[in-house]
């Protein structure tokens, strides 16, 4: 696998999202949608198991293609987007192909490892890809159970710039 050159990266919100697919009607039918990308920063040290990760991603950006269910899920009843405008994954430490960090959304942390599959190296910059598994109900997120999907599998792919 690739490895940046060392230094900070900017996240580019522009070249980098959070996809997710989840089931729905009690497992019956799958969900494809998008979170959006509000920035961040990922340091690339000597040693890299040492490398900071931190990501913010806009609750507001919630995107299934599906207006009514998009507003329902940023609604108080799901995302409370309004009060909770952000969720973050904050890595201060690199598991061979994993990163691993938490993740805080609804103001409840929780261990998240993100599995790296992925590395695109090109001059100053490069995209990563990573996926995880999240399960919903352990941010809180618990409205609708058995018609909404508790797990949601998700892959980031975000582009980083050296400034």
């Amino acid at each position: 696998m690739a490895v940046p050159a060392l230094g900070r990266y900017e996240i580019d919100p522009a070249g980098s999202v959070v996809r997710f697919t989840t089931r729905h009607i009690f497992g019956l039918a799958s969900v494809r949608g998008t979170f959006a990308v509000k920035g961040g920063t990922v340091d690339v040290t000597e040693p890299l198991a040492e490398s900071v990760v931190r990501v913010d991603v806009a609750t507001g950006g919630f995107d299934t293609g599906n207006g009514v269910r998009d507003s329902a899920v940023r609604s108080r009843r799901f995302l409370d987007a309004h009060r909770y405008p952000l969720m973050t994954f904050h890595a201060e430490r690199v598991d061979g192909a994993t990163v691993v960090g938490t993740l805080t959304a609804r103001k409840i942390t929780r261990p998240v490892g993100l599995s790296v599959g992925q590395i695109t190296v090109t001059g100053r910059e490069f995209t990563v890809r990573a996926t995880t598994r999240i399960d919903r109900t352990e941010f809180g997120v618990t409205g609708s159970r058995g018609m909404t999907g508790r797990y949601l599998d998700v892959t980031a792919e975000v582009r980083c710039v050296r400034p």
